[in-house]
């Protein structure tokens, strides 16, 4: 392996049109790499901070003291390292930040130029990422959770449930869940125009909600898997991500569509309801982040049935997952990049996951790009789980088209996760 010889930060637009660090790193040999930070919109209060420059310009969303940082400070420390040594990378990028929250050069920062490393040193050794991550281990192409429906903060919060998800449960291999995804994804939208309330797309490119209520959007759901000719439950389960941080605080619940305001115990009690009601199989932030006790009693009450999943409540830090594990909190984890903060980080906030039994869902954001990254990690390192929004929008289908890609590459001997990577220890 050769050492860096050059990092150099540009400021590029994400989908939304916001700006984003992206973080090109070349080897003495030639080699090179790039990372492009994400971005989310429903953020747990204890993950990597952003560095944004506030003021007028875009909303205050520039990023030009990000890339600065990278310039003035990140570069020269990194210039004469091996580009091989992801660890010792990311610790010198943790140790320059100095802050707990990574705010003083940024979380953006800091993910663009950790994952500019790791494509440099893949593309150093000629493999694909996926190859470079897993080493000698076996690996295995992610179960996908795509979104049919966006709500919550994706979309104006028109429903207050963020995204109304489908696992392909009968799939056999990843190209075939996206084909039962597609078949999905197709008959709802006719039904949406059916019934007069096709709106266009939310962030993540699931159909911009028109309903008037929570259940309402389940209803079609899962008329619609039925009517793309399968059995709910049976070959496509419903995952939602309640993201109840949003519309959550100090243990009570204030869902606009319903006119309610409901207290943990009565807020656990509708989502059982929907459990017995539904064919859900995943259910993600069910709770508040600040609502341990509430996560503690829903994992004890539905936890044999369904996934219950911790995003903003474990945010991608290994001491969390390891902590809620030990109190009785969720059964998954969802894994962020930029939650984290580094590849490093986020490498052992899936380790953690799988100590603990937990099942693991590699994630992408809100804003995103072109990047295809996660999906390269999700099957290098394992993981069994792939969520990265809808079944349209470009910087979405590059993410499920790259591991048709992957899957083909890999040969027969590559294997799928399949359903019982739902719960996989």
């Amino acid at each position: 392996m050769s050492r860096i010889d050059e990092v150099r930060a540009r400021r590029i637009w994400d989908s939304r049109g916001r700006p984003t660090v992206e973080v090109d790193i070349v080897t003495e040999t030639g080699a090179r790499g790039r990372g492009i930070a994400p971005a989310g919109a429903s953020r747990g209060s204890r993950e990597a901070v952003e560095l944004r420059d506030g003021g007028t310009a875009f909303d205050g969303k520039d990023v030009k003291a990000a890339i600065a940082g990278i310039a003035r400070e990140i570069a020269p420390a990194l210039r004469g390292h091996e580009v091989a040594e992801q660890a010792a990378i990311d610790a010198m990028l943790i140790a320059l930040d100095g802050t707990p929250d990574k705010s003083r050069l940024g979380g953006n920062a800091l993910i663009a130029t950790s994952l500019a490393a790791l494509h440099a040193a893949a593309n150093e050794r000629g493999v694909p990422l996926w190859r470079h991550v897993a080493g000698e281990n076996e690996v295995t192409l992610p179960l996908p959770q795509i979104q049919i429906f966006g709500g919550g903060a994706h979309a104006d919060r028109r429903v207050d449930v963020q995204d109304f998800m489908v696992i392909a449960m009968s799939a056999t291999s990843f190209a075939q869940a996206l084909e039962m995804t597609a078949e999905v994804y197709l008959q709802a939208g006719k039904l949406m125009r059916k019934r007069g309330a096709a709106q266009g797309v939310a962030d993540e490119g699931g159909w911009w909600p028109a309903f008037a209520s929570n259940e309402e959007a389940m209803d079609v759901l899962v008329a619609s898997i039925e009517a793309a000719g399968f059995v709910p439950g049976t070959d496509v389960g419903i995952a939602l991500d309640i993201a109840a941080s949003e519309f959550g605080r100090g243990g009570w619940y204030t869902l606009g569509l319903d006119d309610v305001r409901l207290d943990t115990d009565a807020m656990i009690e509708k989502l059982s309801r929907w459990i017995e009601r539904y064919p859900i199989v995943s259910i993600e932030d069910p709770l508040a982040e600040d609502d341990e006790a509430g996560m503690i009693a829903f994992t004890r009450a539905v936890g044999s049935k369904v996934q219950i999943v911790g995003d903003d409540f474990l945010v991608t830090r290994a001491a969390l997952i390891d902590e809620a594990a030990r109190k009785g909190a969720c059964n998954a984890a969802l894994i962020k990049l930029n939650q984290a903060g580094t590849v490093t980080e986020t490498l052992a906030a899936l380790q953690a996951s799988r100590r603990n039994g937990y099942a693991s869902i590699v994630s992408a954001r809100s804003g995103e790009t072109e990047d295809v990254t996660i999906v390269h990690l999700a099957t290098g390192w394992n993981a069994g789980q792939l969520k990265v929004g809808s079944f349209s929008r470009s910087e979405r289908m590059a993410k499920w088209n790259e591991g048709v890609r992957i899957e083909e590459g890999g040969g027969p001997a590559m294997a799928f996760a399949t359903a019982a990577g739902l719960l996989r220890g």
